[in-house]
């Protein structure tokens, strides 16, 4: 029998979000461990705000919220406060009720600087790690390190001489600027759109962009990352990051870093020395730094091996992330982005790799059995 199509709309609902989403649905291990993570936070939060005045927009959720705005690709906030409003997966995942008004996406711009004042990202992704760290699911011995060019928010039009102060050409919100035979040097010239960026090109015959340098350690048992920074674009950036991050690690028991050709300098290869870390960097064909000390060893081989997996971060972070380009102008606020995509590399893989790897533990925890369990239909 045909059934009927109503047209008027029931006035009352009694169903809360969380019973539309199935029970077997990738995030709801991944709300378990981000819930605990920011309970982790609390303290950090109450210290954020004032004690008096009109309650904000919870802190909690305004994370909740830039995470899925990274897990679903979604371009703009905009457009994230917008599928926040009808969709209700997004509510509950948020925290938000069938009748609880959603925020304007400005509210995200107004407590940006908060964030970054406080460096909640970095305590974040310390939170997410420590729980990976506690599951068995990190090493302490093996690293790799890598570096990636992340596009900035500007155009080579806004790539003008630092003592230009003539107004740019007629033409509306994008003149025509005829900058061909020109020598555009970072020395001389800086973007009027976003100072902190750099003009650097990825390789010989490769074109010169506008751009900021990420960088991401990784350790070699399952691939997470372990540690992340966004740094000025140059020639040696890639460099001294590595050696920031490999310092920071904790412990003093000695490690093994595997790096591509880049890094095979001595400026590089002597600095790890220094820190007790054993450089198993690829070879260059002629003038390396590396001897047959560290290349005679088994050891050596399986970290060229695994190394190359590390390209599968910066593509996940590019190509689901949006980090190919930043959203923001200003390099605080593109860290705060970087820091939260790598927060979900670090999260959600430790849950996938757990899944395939180790069975059920008796009085496993909430927590834990989420990083085992946790894996996004998107990877």
């Amino acid at each position: 029998m045909r059934g009927n199509d109503p047209k008027q709309q029931a006035m009352f609902c009694y169903i809360s979000p969380e019973a539309r989403v199935p029970k077997d649905h990738p995030l709801r291990p991944i709300r378990i461990m981000v819930d605990s993570a920011l309970q982790d936070l609390a303290t950090l939060f109450k210290k954020m705000y004032s004690h008096t005045g009109r309650p904000s927009i919870p802190p909690e959720q305004l994370l909740r919220a830039s995470l899925l705005q990274v897990l679903y690709t979604i371009r703009s906030e905009r457009m994230l406060v917008e599928q926040l409003d009808y969709n209700l997966l997004f509510r509950w995942f948020v925290g938000l009720s069938l009748e609880d008004k959603v925020w304007d996406h400005s509210t995200f711009s107004k407590n940006r600087d908060r964030l970054i004042e406080h460096e909640v990202a970095t305590a974040f992704f310390q939170a997410i790690k420590g729980r990976a760290e506690r599951a068995g699911l990190l090493s302490k011995e093996h690293f790799t390190v890598d570096g990636t060019l992340i596009e900035a928010w500007a155009s080579m039009k806004s790539f003008r001489p630092k003592d230009d102060q003539d107004p740019p050409a007629p033409g509306g919100r994008n003149p025509e600027v005829d900058f061909k035979g020109q020598k555009r040097k970072n020395e001389t010239h800086q973007s009027t759109t976003d100072p902190d960026c750099r003009l650097l090109r990825k390789g010989q015959g490769k074109e010169s962009k506008l751009c900021f340098m990420g960088h991401a350690l990784m350790e070699n048992r399952n691939g997470l990352v372990v540690d992340s920074r966004l740094t000025e674009a140059n020639g040696t950036a890639e460099w001294h990051a590595a050696l920031e991050m490999i310092e920071n690690l904790p412990g003093t028991n000695r490690v093994t870093v595997g790096a591509d050709k880049g890094y095979d300098v001595p400026v590089f290869v002597d600095g790890l020395r220094e820190r007790l870390a054993t450089p198993h960097v690829a070879r260059k064909d002629k003038g390396t730094a590396i001897d047959g000390r560290t290349t005679r060893h088994e050891g050596y081989r399986v970290s060229q091996k695994i190394r190359k997996r590390v390209e599968e971060i910066f593509g996940w972070l590019k190509a689901v992330g949006c980090l190919r380009k930043t959203r923001h102008r200003g390099r605080p606020h593109a860290t705060l982005s970087s820091g939260v995509v790598a927060q979900l590399v670090s999260g959600q893989r430790p849950g996938y790799l757990g899944r395939r790897r180790w069975p059920e533990q008796e009085g496993e925890s909430d927590v834990e059995k989420s990083i085992r369990l946790s894996q996004l239909r998107c990877s």
